[in-house]
């Protein structure tokens, strides 16, 4: 048993189990509890590498106070990192702090220094051992010094030179610099690391800041105002980027671009009886032209998809896939893998439910069924599972590096980890968002086991508390008493203010107003927002008393109008220009409610930690009506007195001012639902 305990390690998600999330160029603070009996001090090092790299980085650990100790270490490229901890009996900090407090109680420390002398040398020897020139150098000099301060003392006559001799041998033996040199030349007594390091995930900044914009490129290419009849193509879809990018995101993601199955097609609003011009939910994946490795014909090629591929990133934009793991009945595993399937007592498919919800026109792959589960020569991975990864490796291979998981939470934890995994090895910079409403410990797991970012409750959100409270929940210090981790550390929230599934009630019922002040709670409160086009329309047609969408692109064509009357193009196109210019708005980490005195306002600040970037933000969260009240700056936090005087920018108009004192007031109206300053400090 060792002599040491390091405890409470934080940051960690499960004790380890899971990887941290960070986004590279972040600095991982890394914190924990180190203990030994008794009084003796203790040194602690944090050792930080690379996956792959063979050799170990270190910094040493700072006492924070209370048994616990910290450091960071830095992010530098996109992977797979790891951290650990190795603690000590600092046996010269020991010894430097008793000869403090004996010298300045003015005890004879005669034997004292001859210790001194002893852990020098152990030191020195132990330098020449790491070959550390610099410090042998020093260390040298000081055996000299103390040797003549013996000497000095052993031939001086009188006590007062003797104790002259002694006090500058103290002196020599208190220096910082002896303090730093022998620290770094320590044997490291009784020195315990910790068995299992913890890993950290570095992702690209995309994981972490991005604003997404969906849209059905089939909808694309019918003239605004007429009757939908012509199926859009990737043509169409480069045609529509300048707008796009004008509007100032930085995602463009696509439903599935697959082929669409026959047999039990969808019509209009989800009926069951389709036209023969209905052309069907995408996500009904799979037809005799090919299933998920394969595109709808009608959309174009490869060689099409790659030139808007192309298009896309030249524009600043890049391309986001559905990876839906559902069927039709006619997709081409189900005559190749009838074992991958699922099927029923009577000898029929079990179709997909989400009761009261059925879908008759996607069947369910089995993830344990026994073919399924059967491993290859050449690749011992389950067949199904294999399968799947290898589709997301093919559009990988057509650069794509982002991928919307469908419904993740009906599949298995184990195949997530282990499919994320095998992409990552081999294409570190993919990212994995989870569209998971479900509950909250599973959306939790799904995290952990890999993916970037997730779907969130915020679109039932409404109330001042209801955001305060799952903000503060996703955005909770880490606790030391928590061996699962906070949410901070695995859970990153992407607010998409609606789906092609869900027409949240909250924009049936509000108007234009209602789209403002949900887009700037999206944009304002994450890194990580997203629209799913027509919302910038304000498009709210909902089929009676239900959150869907009337005529419903999922499974029909629809012309858009893009200049509508109505519409909140303008005020997107301004609060992604402002998250772009303002670092503050890159993370929901940095979130802090201040006071304003009315139910329907929410007001916090968003800042830089070296505050070079201050925003305060105000919502008024009541669609109907305006709302006015007092409100505080919080100069507390900055340093400054309540009567402080701060500059101030309207970063919506550009309009400059001044603010003097804490209590300010603010009135904000449905047509201007929302205010967001940037405060020079």
């Amino acid at each position: 048993m060792p002599r040491l305990a390091i405890e409470a390690v934080t940051p960690a998600v499960d004790g380890g189990r899971f990887p941290v999330k960070r986004t590279v160029g972040d600095l991982v603070q890394v914190e924990a509890d180190v203990l030994i009996d008794g009084h003796e001090k203790l040194g602690a090092a944090l050792l930080y590498r690379a996956a792959g790299d063979r050799d170990w980085r270190q910094v040493r650990m700072a006492p924070l106070g209370n048994d616990r100790f910290g450091a960071g270490f830095p992010l530098q490229r996109v992977g797979r990192h790891e951290f650990t901890i190795e603690a000590w009996r600092d046996v010269f900090a020991t010894y430097r702090n008793e000869l403090d407090k004996k010298a300045a109680a003015g005890l004879d420390v005669t034997l004292e220094l001859l210790e001194g002398r002893l852990l020098v040398e152990t030191g020195l020897t132990h330098a020449k051992t790491i070959r550390r020139t610099d410090i042998v150098r020093r260390l040298t000099a000081l055996v000299k010094t103390l040797d003549s301060g013996e000497q000095a003392a052993a031939g001086a006559a009188g006590r007062k030179a003797r104790r002259v001799s002694a006090d500058a041998q103290v002196a020599a033996l208190l220096a910082s610099q002896t303090l730093l040199d022998l620290q770094d030349a320590d044997p490291r007594a009784f020195a315990y690391r910790l068995d299992e390091p913890y890993p950290v995930d570095a992702e690209r900044t995309e994981a972490s800041f991005a604003s997404w914009y969906e849209l059905f490129p089939r909808s694309l290419g019918n003239p605004p105002g007429r009757e939908a009849t012509h199926h859009g193509t990737f043509d169409d879809v480069i045609e529509r980027l300048p707008a796009v990018r004008d509007m100032g995101f930085d995602v463009l993601y696509f439903p599935p671009i697959h082929p669409i199955g026959v047999r039990n097609r969808k019509g209009r609003n989800n009926s069951l009886t389709p036209s023969e011009d209905d052309p069907g939910s995408p996500y009904a994946i799979g037809s005799a032209d090919g299933g998920h490795d394969a595109l709808h014909p009608q959309l174009g090629t490869f060689e099409d998809f790659r030139r808007l591929r192309d298009a896309a990133l030249e524009h600043g934009l890049e391309l986001a896939l559905d990876f839906a793991i559902q069927c039709s009945p006619d997709h081409p595993w189900l005559q190749r893998h009838p074992g991958w399937f699922a099927w029923r007592p009577d000898g029929s498919l079990r179709y997909a439910e989400n009761p009261p919800k059925k879908y008759e026109d996607i069947v369910n792959v089995d993830f344990y069924g026994g073919e399924a589960m059967r491993g290859g020569r050449d690749d011992p991975a389950p067949a199904l599972w294999a399968a799947l990864r290898d589709v997301i490796l093919l559009w990988v291979e057509q650069g794509v590096r982002i991928f919307r998981v469908d419904n993740p939470h009906t599949k298995p934890l184990p195949f997530w980890e282990w499919m994320i995994g095998e992409v990552r090895a081999r294409h570190p910079d993919t990212i994995f968002l989870s569209e998971a409403f479900t509950r909250p410990k599973v959306m939790y797991q799904l995290a952990k086991v890999g993916f970037s970012q997730s779907y969130t409750y915020f679109t039932w959100r409404h109330t001042k508390q209801e955001f305060i409270d799952y903000l503060t929940e996703l955005t909770g210090p880490r606790s030391s008493e928590s061996l699962a981790g906070a949410p901070r550390d695995f859970f990153r929230p992407n607010l998409f203010v609606n789906t092609p599934d869900i027409n949240p009630v909250f924009l049936q019922r509000s108007g234009r107003a209602g789209f403002l002040i949900r887009a700037a709670l999206a944009a304002t409160l994450s890194g990580l927002w997203g629209v799913y086009s027509g919302f910038e329309l304000c498009e709210a047609t909902p089929v009676p008393g239900k959150e869907d969408y009337l005529d419903s692109e999922k499974y029909q064509l629809r012309a858009w109008d893009w200049r509508r009357p109505g519409h909140i193009i303008d005020e997107i196109t301004a609060l992604n220009r402002i998250r772009k210019e303002n670092p503050a708005l890159r993370t929901h980490l940095n979130v802090r409610f201040e006071n304003a005195f009315d139910a329907n306002i929410l007001y916090f600040l968003k800042s830089t930690e070296d505050r070079s970037n201050v925003l305060l933000i105000a919502i008024n969260l009541d669609p109907f009506a305006a709302h006015e009240a007092d409100f505080e700056l919080p100069l507390w936090r900055w340093g400054l007195p309540d009567d402080a005087v701060v500059d101030a920018t309207d970063l919506l108009d550009g309009h400059r001012f001044r603010w003097q004192g804490k209590h300010q007031h603010l009135r904000l109206d449905p047509a201007s639902p929302y205010a967001i300053w940037r405060v020079g400090l």
